[in-house]
């Protein structure tokens, strides 16, 4: 399992609420709540990004309330994966629960930019920045949580019977 996208790099403690706004809760459909991702944030977000790219952040992404609208949101929109420096922990348990890959890594944090591309390898945990030729390590997935992103989250792991 790998990624390769564009990096759409933002700052420390973006919350669930700048995320998916609380106005757009009364769905739970991930396309509908995909059409307003980050908007509180960078309201050109949806049109900056295409398939495949990269969030990157820094430290407590995915801060304040425990919504999993918020994973939900950011996966349908198209994201492949979301590498910061630290996550909320329910907001990390949210994103394994249904399927969605995040990691974390300081260093390739600190070093990449905007629009860098990256190639990100989900079972050995290294990130290539293909921009610059650099290579950083992050904690690669246990075997099991390969197994829940690649079922598509754990719900569908449990109707197959593989937990």
């Amino acid at each position: 399992m790998k990624a390769v996208g564009k990096v759409l790099k933002y700052g420390d403690n973006i919350d669930t609420d700048v995320i998916i706004p609380a106005r757009y809760l009364n769905t739970s459909v991930p396309e509908e709540l995909a059409q307003h991702c980050m908007e509180d944030l960078d309201n050109e977000f949806l049109s900056k990004m295409e398939k495949g790219d990269v969030l990157v952040a820094g430290r407590n992404f995915g801060c304040g309330s425990s919504r999993e609208h918020a994973p939900i949101c950011i996966k349908a929109a198209g994201i492949s994966c979301v590498i910061a420096k630290s996550y909320a922990r329910i907001f990390y348990r949210n994103a394994i629960n249904i399927g969605f890959p995040i990691l974390e890594c300081e260093e390739a944090v600190d070093a990449v930019e905007n629009g860098h591309q990256l190639e990100v390898e989900f079972k050995s945990g290294v990130i290539k920045n293909l921009t610059t030729n650099k290579e950083y390590k992050a904690q690669p997935f246990p075997e099991f949580m390969i197994n829940i992103m690649e079922n598509d989250g754990l719900v569908n792991c449990v109707k197959k019977g593989e937990f």
